[in-house]
């Protein structure tokens, strides 16, 4: 018997018990809009672009991965029988005749992605769904999942659904596909970017520059699962070589969850939610964490506990597409009613006992709720500042930008990868106009029309403990940006100077400077901007002697820019419905009036922080900036705890 005080949770309050109630609410939630044989969830919601028939597919499979680990250690102890509903789908799915049934792998690319989770519930639950089937279902389960044998796939996560797929059909004694399973090793290896981190996909022929969730909740989860179906079956060499990495990822990744339980802000798919606490979950399952136990749960915990209390269901208790409640915007082209129940992956410690001690240790403290916390993550290019006085996590970004081909070729930027800051509590605007205006955690300059360059692809120069260097060739969209992932035709650029941006970072302030180089055509002003917040008060402006734009929430929580070096305007971005933070949304902004100076060094304090900052906030930091004989400018910021950092911004060779 586990002692009571044990099972506290003195930090979120939630046990495994509260997981299991919410797993069981999720899975009967969704039973309203299933077909009349379970086999397709018709979820309320914009389709995707595979369509309909696509999405209720997705949505089966996707609640059937909860289900999965919802099942796994309870057996028959079933009392919503979730696995005999699902079972019924399985039935009708797989059923050519049946009005129910599933698209094929050959037909429809999406259910290359939902036949991985398929695969993975079917193993979690084999004793209670898979051994109580008929033969026959058995048998057509094997010949849908076999479709996708050797089929082709996208050169990113998308190979491991063959490979877990494969692992599956094997372990039922089907037949199986050992090539797909080897070029998914192989690729699995050219991502791996170090220190635990994988890009998902790329790098062919430039650097790896796709990073993001999906380190985690794929290149981690799926090359360890395929080990876990597989067993004996799976070359020896990778469970130690995985496990060995994702330790390592976790180190890391803990850092990128604020004392609140907001994850970091970035990339693609963020309607996935806590499909974050995959890779935690996993570092348990697999013995592959540095966290201890009480830690895990915690993390878990409080991510969980932050997107239920923001309002990730709504009054019917589904997940709408969004970050907290219902945000459409956020949703990539090929997101679709069923595509927020990748979240399930975040239910992964259920198929831990009970007894295990992710579930009986109390909680311990995040790093981040005793200290502030600096990171420098070496394979996206990032670096990490958590403070303990609000809880916010920030991440300025000088690696990642999610560039295509070699890198080197102009591309629109992508508000979730290429901007220079990211962070727990703020978000870029996501709407047209933010794609073609691109503001928020950017630098720019701007053309005589007032259009803004954009930054992809960036080459990263310099990386350490607090400060960070990059280059981008300044760019001009001419036409409009289309949606990222719609596949339709890229526009062409025109193409300026380079800007060499830099990162000055120490706790919640960062000095943000930028140089000009090259060859210059036209005029051009440079335009520098902040953090974009939601749910703001009115937002203010000062225009003296330090020209500064700020944001703030009631809550107290504030977005800030502060001229430093060159820029003489300051001025306010707003927007309505286009932030998933809120309905009302601002950046504050500092430009200059007069055409940009080559060579010349441009600077602002920039400031997320929970603690009010207005025009005063850079009256304690110093800047000096001087030039070496080849042009080479040094910056040399001294910060209001007399600690200093310095700086190199090159000319470009």
């Amino acid at each position: 018997m586990i002692p009571e005080d044990r099972l506290l949770s003195p930090h979120t309050g939630w046990t495994r018990t509260h997981w299991e109630a919410l797993a069981d609410a999720q899975l009967t939630a969704v039973r309203p809009y299933a077909t009349d044989r379970h086999a397709l969830l018709r979820l309320p919601g914009p389709a995707s672009r595979n369509g309909r028939h696509s999405d209720g597919l997705e949505g089966f499979a996707r609640t059937f991965l909860l289900a999965g680990f919802r099942l796994a250690h309870s057996g028959d102890n079933d009392p919503y029988g979730h696995a005999s509903w699902y079972a019924e789908g399985l039935t009708a799915g797989t059923d050519p005749h049946s009005p129910d049934r599933w698209p094929s792998m050959r037909g429809c690319g999406q259910a290359k992605v939902e036949c991985a989770s398929v695969a993975i519930a079917l193993h979690e639950t084999r004793p209670w769904i898979w051994d109580r089937l008929d033969d026959g279902v058995r048998q057509r389960i094997v010949a849908w999942m076999t479709d996708l044998l050797g089929s082709a796939v996208p050169d990113n996560n998308w190979v491991w659904f063959r490979a877990i797929t494969s692992a599956f059909l094997r372990s039922v004694g089907a037949p199986w596909s050992a090539p797909d399973i080897d070029h998914a090793v192989a690729r699995t290896e050219a991502w791996y970017a170090g220190e635990g981190w994988y890009s998902d996909g790329g790098g062919t022929g430039g650097p790896l520059r796709h990073f993001d969730h999906y380190s985690g909740w794929a290149m981690h989860y799926y090359p360890l699962w395929y080990c876990r179906i597989s067993g004996a079956d799976a070359d020896p060499a990778l469970l130690p070589r995985y496990r060995a990495r994702l330790h390592r990822y976790l180190d890391d990744a803990q850092h990128l969850v604020a004392a609140d339980g907001a994850p970091l802000f970035q990339g693609r798919s963020l309607t996935y939610r806590y499909a974050t606490l995959c890779p935690l979950w996993a570092g348990a399952v697999f013995d592959a964490t540095p966290l201890p136990a009480g830690r895990t749960r915690r993390l878990a915990s409080g991510v969980l506990r932050h997107f239920t209390e923001a309002g990730c269901f709504d009054r019917l208790g589904l997940q709408p597409l969004g970050w907290h409640g219902e945000f459409t915007a956020i949703r990539q082209p090929y997101s679709g009613p069923g595509s927020p129940y990748w979240s399930s992956k975040g239910f992964a410690g259920l198929v831990l006992s009970a007894d295990h001690p992710v579930w009986t240790e109390k909680e311990e403290a995040l790093p981040i709720e005793t200290r502030d916390v600096r990171r420098t993550l070496t394979a996206p290019g990032w670096l990490v500042s958590g403070t303990a006085a609000d809880g916010v996590v920030r991440v300025v970004n000088h690696g990642s930008d999610h560039a295509f081909g070699d890198g080197t070729a102009p591309e629109a930027d992508d508000p979730v990868y290429s901007r220079l800051a990211y962070a727990s509590h703020a978000a870029p605007d996501s709407t047209e106009l933010s794609l073609n205006n691109p503001i928020d955690s950017h630098i720019a300059l701007l053309d005589a029309d007032e259009r803004p360059s954009h930054r992809r692809p960036l080459t990263r120069l310099h990386l350490d403990v607090r400060t960070a260097v990059s280059r981008h060739h300044a760019h001009w969209p001419v036409g409009p940006v289309p949606a990222p992932y719609a596949h339709d035709p890229a526009p062409e650029f025109r193409t300026g100077p380079w800007i060499t941006a830099a990162s000055v970072l120490n706790g919640s302030l960062e000095v943000r400077l930028a140089r000009v180089d090259g060859t210059v055509q036209e005029p051009l002003r440079l335009r520098l901007g902040g953090y974009c917040l939601a749910d703001v008060e009115p937002p203010g402006m000062h225009l003296e002697s330090q020209p500064a734009a700020w944001a703030r929430r009631p809550t107290g929580l504030s977005s800030t820019v502060v001229g430093l070096r060159g820029f003489d305007e300051a001025g306010i971005a707003t927007a309505r419905d286009a932030n998933a933070f809120g309905p009302h949304s601002a950046t504050p902004w500092l430009a200059t009036t007069a055409e940009v100076q080559l060579g010349t060094v441009y600077a602002a304090l920039v400031c997320l922080s929970g603690v009010v900052a207005g025009p005063g906030a850079a009256e304690a930091v110093r800047l000096e900036v001087c030039y070496d004989a080849d042009g080479t400018a040094l910056a040399s910021v001294t910060w209001p705890d007399g600690t200093s950092d310095n700086v190199r911004l090159e000319q470009p060779s």
